[in-house]
């Protein structure tokens, strides 16, 4: 019986590996494919001078997501992934939503972060964390 595999995806070079890494698993194992953003507020965000009253971050995140997918997947298989934006930490969405999954897959580091740790913030908390086995995609050293 087939299962379900969830890969986090913000944009980064490293979650693009991840989701490309990810659809050739899920195409293998025939499980389905769940890509998932979360965003959360800034701590500073009430402090933040000339924030547009329009400004949309659930918007902006599911724009990524698209583009993100757009980008790595054929369209054929695009089509076929359920797309889960999350407002919330993002290390809390992707455990969360991990449950009753296979496998979820994370980059080794998103946008932010201190570039010389082996693990970004996010996927060492879901390998410590998550309810289902993780696969962490490392990128290449530059």
């Amino acid at each position: 019986m087939a299962g379900r595999i969830v890969v986090g995806v913000d944009g980064s070079e490293p979650s693009l590996k991840a989701l490309r890494w990810a659809a050739g698993q899920a195409a293998l194992t025939g499980d389905s494919l769940q890509a998932v953003i979360g965003w959360e507020y800034p701590a500073s965000w009430a402090a933040a001078p000339g924030v547009p009253p329009d400004f949309d971050p659930q918007h902006l995140a599911e724009q990524s997501l698209d583009e993100s997918l757009a980008k790595v997947l054929d369209p054929a298989v695009a089509v076929g992934v359920t797309r889960t934006v999350v407002s919330g930490n993002p290390a809390q969405a992707l455990i969360d939503q991990a449950a009753g999954a296979s496998l979820l897959v994370v980059g080794d580091r998103g946008h932010t972060g201190f570039k010389a740790a082996v693990l970004g913030s996010v996927s060492s908390r879901v390998t410590q964390h998550a309810p289902c086995p993780v696969v962490v995609v490392r990128g290449t050293g530059d």
